[in-house]
């Protein structure tokens, strides 16, 4: 065996080493920690070092033994992954090409297919194919297991392999192959790769009722919002909208402070949004709404479904919570917890979750979701279905905290309002949920809507 006389090996060492001590003397001890407090602290500390010192060997075993010279960034990069393997699904490394793609998300165009995917055990499954985009119009849906990507196996894979592999030139072909509930088999579908350019917000008028589409939460959703809202209502001779759809349905969610501002758009001013609470108290925030813009107090039905998570749920839970908005279609997707991006040194990203997401009432989003009011199905007749895939069903995803005493109970669903009535405006509409939102504010359009209360906020 070959002695470790590389400098970088040394310096490594050493990093690990000290690394744990340092990070205790960033956090002073408490005033009333005691003797056995130091004692606890101290005996942690030397478990960091002995479990170090075996990463470090392992390190030196391997860059000078293994049969092949190893690619270190490889090993380094495997290293961090495998140890983020441990946490929850959605803390990720992401490597410089990866992380890239990331921040070219949040601006709402990339070259793909567009598909929102994650983790289930070994298994990559599709949350939600993103509105008018090639997965979509392939017939990609939510709850499709993505068995494999150009012939390679998906077993295993990581999620940002899986998204780098179905990304590039638009134009260029993706053969992926599915599995689907009623599949006899895995089918091949390919899909040729589009500019995908997310037009976050798009609306219709429907007999004075608007029906907004918000895909998802990036860079300006809210002022494309505020803009398609004002459409609207030129195109209804300028005159005040009689009830609006805001439609979430298959929203993965995004940007927290675009959620935020979309929801402070519907309520009045100093109503909390949403909390989030880390570990130890850390990282505790209320959001709450401001007084300006704020919409006039026309109906609201938001419309969610399975795919709908993370950012859509804050805003759907914050309108329920504060009355503004009847929530209507099916159980929401779960994902309640707060992630945080730190961009490292040589380019690459790390995805932290540090926090969860409450509703204004305190109710925790993870893993339970937001329950509408009215249970819609996709189909006349239908049922909502049970069998989709949900942050409940993802490798270990964070378990729902126990109800607190304190808690408000989530609504119990009912099945379909009762005002709904035939309405000839909606009555050749082939999208079942929405025609169902759209009668029932056809419904109540007359009747008076009441305002949320400052001091119920409080």
């Amino acid at each position: 065996m070959t002695g470790s006389s590389q400098p970088w090996r040394a310096a490594l060492t050493a990093f690990f080493l000290l690394s744990a001590p340092w990070a205790h003397a960033a956090e002073p001890l408490r005033k009333d920690a005691g003797t056995a407090g130091r004692a606890e602290q101290a005996e942690r500390d030397d478990a960091t070092y002995r479990q170090l010192e075996v990463f470090a060997r392992v390190l030196s075993y391997v860059e000078n033994n293994y049969v092949e010279s190893p690619d270190r960034q490889r090993l380094m990069y495997g290293a961090i992954q495998g140890m983020l393997e441990t946490l929850d699904p959605h803390t990720v490394f992401l490597p410089p090409d990866v992380y890239r793609e990331m921040k070219i998300d949040t601006s709402g165009e990339w070259g793909g297919l567009g598909i929102e995917i994650a983790r289930k055990g070994e298994r990559i499954v599709v949350v939600a194919p993103i509105d008018d985009t090639p997965a979509a119009r392939a017939g990609i849906k939510a709850g499709d297991e993505l068995v494999g990507i150009d012939g390679e196996r998906t077993e295993g894979m990581d999620v940002g392999r899986a998204l780098q592999k179905m990304r590039g030139p638009a134009g260029g072909r993706v053969l992926l192959t599915i599995m689907r509930a009623g599949f006899s088999a895995p089918r091949e579908i390919a899909i040729i790769r589009d500019h995908i350019r997310i037009v976050s917000v798009e609306g219709a008028l429907h007999g004075g009722i608007g029906h907004v589409k918000v895909k998802n939460f990036q860079d300006r959703t809210d002022l494309y919002l505020r803009k398609e809202l004002d459409r609207l209502r030129a195109l209804n001779g300028g005159k005040e909208l009689r009830g609006l759809v805001l439609d979430l349905r298959n929203n993965p969610g995004g940007l927290l402070d675009q959620a935020v501002a979309v929801s402070d758009r519907f309520l009045p001013g100093n109503l909390p949004i949403v909390s989030t609470r880390g570990r130890d108290g850390r990282n505790a925030t209320v959001e709450r709404s401001k007084d300006r813009d704020t919409e006039k107090d026309y109906p609201v039905v938001v419309l969610v479904n399975a795919g709908s998570a993370s950012a859509s749920e804050i805003v759907a839970g914050a309108l329920q919570d504060h009355g503004r908005a009847t929530i209507l279609g099916a159980p929401t997707f779960g994902k309640g917890s707060v992630q945080t991006v730190i961009e490292l040194e040589d380019g690459s990203g790390l995805k932290l979750t540090i926090a969860r997401y409450y509703t204004p009432k305190g109710r925790s989003i993870q893993e339970r979701g937001i329950t509408p009011d009215f249970l819609v199905p996709d189909e006349p007749g239908g049922k909502v279905p049970r069998d989709v895939v949900r942050e409940k069903d993802l490798q270990r995803h964070f378990r729902a905290e126990p109800t607190a005493a304190t808690e408000p109970a989530a609504p119990e669903p009912r099945g379909l309002p009762e005002n709904l009535k035939p309405w000839d405006v909606t009555a050749k509409l082939e999208d079942y949920p929405l025609r169902v939102a759209l009668d029932y504010l056809h419904g109540m359009a007359s009747a008076p809507v009441r305002t949320p209360s400052r001091a119920a906020g409080r």
